[in-house]
């Protein structure tokens, strides 16, 4: 016998945008790591990525994607505008710089090509962050991933730029390794031997140190919240050990 169960036009649409959206989303996940790692094999070999016309390519490409991902969910929100306006920034990073500029010939100067070598580290970084939250369901456990994520990728990205800038101009810094315990000392504000010399790496160490302030302290709130919630149940099912003792 047939099938003459009525289906419903709307949800069919509503599940196959949920499909096509967690697709764009693992591709952009897996498109951010391999930028990540291609900026990194490049930093190891004190390359500049930014000269390199295959990188600028991988990059087109990695931003086409990210366009693609955000106005097809911009497409089918509710609310375009505010949907717009609340993911602007992600947008903004999303816009292959410099492959246009290269493509039209367009004088950046150096300060434009100065804040231009960053953009990789931006991108990767930032939409690394997205898909984590875009992955994770609970709100607690969402918000401490979160921070997680921004708190390795902040010192490692730190630690690549602070390499890039201090590595020459630093004698304390010889190789990469230098660079990632000086990042990760300067992140617990304990600090170490290794000090900046370089107007870059100066601010870097203002902006590692207050990271580490600041994601700390939520993780320490984050398993005290576990660790109650665990004594709590404990206390509910009747496993208390001084009741037991009571009794």
């Amino acid at each position: 016998m047939a099938n003459t169960t009525p289906t419903n036009p709307r949800q069919d649409f509503a599940f196959s945008t949920e499909h096509v959206l967690n697709f764009l989303h693992i591709i952009v996940l897996v498109l951010s790591v391999l930028l990540i790692v291609t900026i990194s094999v490049d930093t190891f070999k004190n390359v500049q990525y930014n000269n390199e016309p295959e990188f600028v390519k991988f990059e087109f490409w990695i931003c086409v994607v990210f366009l693609v991902d955000f106005f097809f969910e911009m497409a089918v929100s509710p609310n375009k505008l505010k949907f717009f306006m609340g993911n602007i920034l992600f947008f903004l990073v999303s816009i292959p710089y410099l492959p246009i500029i290269r493509y039209l010939d367009v004088p950046v100067g150096h300060l434009g090509a100065y804040v231009l070598r960053f953009m990789p580290f931006i991108r990767g970084g930032y939409a690394l962050a997205l898909v984590v939250g875009w992955f994770t369901s609970n709100k607690a456990t969402s918000l401490f991933v979160t921070y997680l994520a921004t708190l390795i990728a902040g010192v490692y990205f730190s630690s690549l730029i602070f390499y890039v800038f201090e590595h020459g101009a630093n004698p304390l810094v010889t190789d990469y390794t230098d660079s990632l315990w000086w990042a990760l000392m300067d992140c617990t504000t304990v600090g170490c031997n290794i000090i900046a010399v370089t107007p870059m790496g100066r601010v870097l160490s203002v902006l590692v140190a207050a990271l580490g302030l600041m994601m700390f302290p939520i993780f320490t709130v984050y398993i005290t919240s576990v660790i109650t919630k665990i004594h709590s149940t404990n206390h509910d099912d009747g496993n208390d050990p001084g009741a037991n003792m009571q009794s």
